[in-house]
């Protein structure tokens, strides 16, 4: 079974071919074609470590995503994975992905499709909440799919802020947040946060995005822009357990839509939106579908047969 790199991974997995097989995808898992049942979670036998299993099964592929998390880790990341990729018609294994790489890049065109869906007809200006790893991301794909956006970016850490500043993003404007009071046309938070990192009024105006906040007790975005705003989710079966921002504000889920229900060209709503993403195996799937192409088509050959 062919192993694929970090780097090769994200080489696999170009966002504008990754958000087409998304769409497909999301389309599947809607009508029942990829069958994706809640994750697996299981605390490790001394209770310092958690481990996730994902599957998603679809006619052609099926997608397995093994992740363990261990916050104590100081030589090794605290998290580590590997998606599995099986034919869907015999088993056969057929190839694995950098599980953290293949997650942080389905995660952000996840993004990427909400800013399609629900971003005002104008995208000059957005604020990015966080510095980790899915900034990264996030910076990389707006680079590529929005040149010449300006991007504030909020962080507690003014060195890792200016970090990304300096990164190789050159088709952005960016710059460290200068006023929270600043009008924003899309606010994207992706951090573990506990405690709110943006609550302002919802408006029409600023379409406000959720990553973080995977488990019921994160939060990042304020209860009132949840409260007062049409929300959507990537994942109706995953959200209403591990959606911490709609969990805390209370919202009833009989009031929240899915992303599904916006791909096929649905105007825009005249409500204030809030998108927040999960996540889930499907997605998974939809990047095994995509790395398979770039394998199937020779692109990636060299490289893995010189790992």
């Amino acid at each position: 079974m062919r192993l694929l790199s970090a780097d090769e991974t994200r080489q696999a997995l170009p966002f504008q071919p990754l958000i087409a097989a998304l769409r497909t995808a999301i389309a599947e898992y809607r009508d029942g074609v990829i069958l994706c049942p809640e994750r697996l979670v299981v605390p490790t036998a001394d209770r310092r470590g958690t481990v996730l299993s994902m599957v998603a099964c679809g006619a052609d592929l099926i997608a397995h995503k093994l992740l363990t998390i261990f916050p104590g880790n100081t030589d090794l990341p605290t998290l580590q994975g590997q998606v599995t990729c099986l034919d869907g018609r015999d088993g056969r294994f057929v190839f694995g992905m950098d599980g953290i790489t293949a997650t942080e890049r389905r995660t952000t065109a996840i993004s990427m499709l909400g800013l399609s869906c629900f971003a005002p007809p104008r995208l000059e200006h957005v604020l990015l909440v966080g510095t980790g790893a899915q900034a990264r991301v996030h910076l990389e794909a707006l680079n590529e799919l929005h040149p010449g956006l300006t991007v504030s970016i909020r962080g507690r850490n003014a060195q890792r802020v200016e970090a990304l500043i300096d990164g190789p993003y050159p088709a952005l404007q960016l710059q460290a947040e200068r006023d929270t009071a600043e009008h924003y046309d899309a606010v994207i938070a992706v951090t573990s946060s506990r405690e709110i990192v943006f609550d302002r009024q919802a408006s029409p105006d600023t379409l406000v995005i959720g990553v973080g906040a995977y488990r019921p007790d994160m939060i990042e975005i304020g209860p009132g822009i949840v409260l007062n705003s049409l929300c959507v989710v990537d994942d109706p079966i995953g959200a209403p357990h591990e959606a911490g921002d709609i969990l805390q504000a209370g919202k009833s889920w009989s009031e929240v839509g899915t992303l599904a229900d916006f791909l096929g060209g649905a105007p825009r709503t005249a409500q204030p939106v809030f998108f927040k993403s999960v996540g889930c195996a499907a997605w998974d799937l939809a990047a095994c579908r995509l790395a398979a192409r770039s394998l199937t088509n020779g692109s990636l050959r060299a490289s893995v047969q010189g790992s």
